[in-house]
């Protein structure tokens, strides 16, 4: 357990809030970025056992996620996000949780899934401008020019035109047809929080 972890209380209490509410796409704005992915997981991890189907995490890039497996602040998210690096795929109990990236070359696997079985979204953006500008892309003139004619925030909206539950964390930023939700407890100047990881009746060995 890291030092800085989040307490049980303020997970339960935040996760409890997502639960709670009425929105369909909630945008987590503030600047605790490892905090607010460990929420937003608990959720999703809460979320999967009551209504099962398909759970897709897209996060910036490769470096971000890697950076979500070392530093959320809780211990379950930090060992299921490892997990779920590679393949990208990884089953938990009777639902599946799929990786990708913002790069339309990472979209293989969850844009067949049947649209009608995926039941939420976590969407996570560091703080580039340019998601989708991507070497892979502009070696390719075909591709660039596809990226050109994307709509703005693609990686976002592709998601939340059929998802019917998205949290997007992107701090310092607004996004059309999002609504904010904030956590009285993540102050702007506040010092990370110690405690106790929440989620201890997970069973790491339920991961396929």
């Amino acid at each position: 357990m890291s030092r800085k972890d989040l307490s049980k209380a303020e997970l339960y209490e935040a996760v409890k809030t997502l639960v709670e509410t009425d929105i369909n796409h909630i945008h987590l704005c503030q600047q605790k970025l490892f905090t607010l992915f460990s929420i937003a997981f608990q959720y999703l991890l809460y979320r999967s056992t009551k209504d099962p189907g398909h759970y897709i995490i897209r996060v910036e890039d490769s470096y971000l996620a890697d950076k979500l497996a070392r530093k959320a602040k809780d211990e379950t998210t930090r060992k299921f996000t490892q997990k779920l690096l590679l393949p990208r795929r990884l089953k938990y109990q009777a639902s599946t949780f799929h990786l990708d990236f913002f790069h339309l070359n990472t979209w293989n696997i969850t844009k067949d899934l049947p649209r009608e079985k995926v039941i939420a979204a976590l969407i996570v953006k560091n703080t580039s401008n340019a998601p989708l500008d991507d070497n892979v892309f502009i070696e390719n003139p075909e591709e660039a020019a596809m990226l050109s004619d994307l709509p703005k925030d693609y990686f976002l909206h592709s998601l939340t035109e059929f998802v019917p539950k998205t949290i997007t964390i992107a701090f310092n930023q607004t996004f059309e047809g999002l609504s904010e939700v904030k956590f009285p407890f993540i102050k702007e100047t506040a010092e990370v929080i110690n405690g106790v990881r929440i989620a201890a009746d997970i069973n790491m060995n339920d991961l396929d």
